[in-house]
């Protein structure tokens, strides 16, 4: 059920949220490196692992 809610969590990241991926991530504002961190968590945590 954790891993349905997560892989549903990361559907909507990728049609809400804006990619960053070709950015550089030292120069993210604090605002952007926490959509980053949130991508990242739930991405994770969808694979399950």
């Amino acid at each position: 059920m954790r891993i349905h809610l997560f892989r549903l969590l990361a559907r909507l990241n990728k049609l809400l949220l804006p990619k960053l991926w070709n950015k550089d991530l030292l120069r993210l504002s604090p605002w952007q490196k926490g959509i980053v961190a949130w991508r990242y968590w739930v991405t994770r945590n969808a694979l399950g692992r």
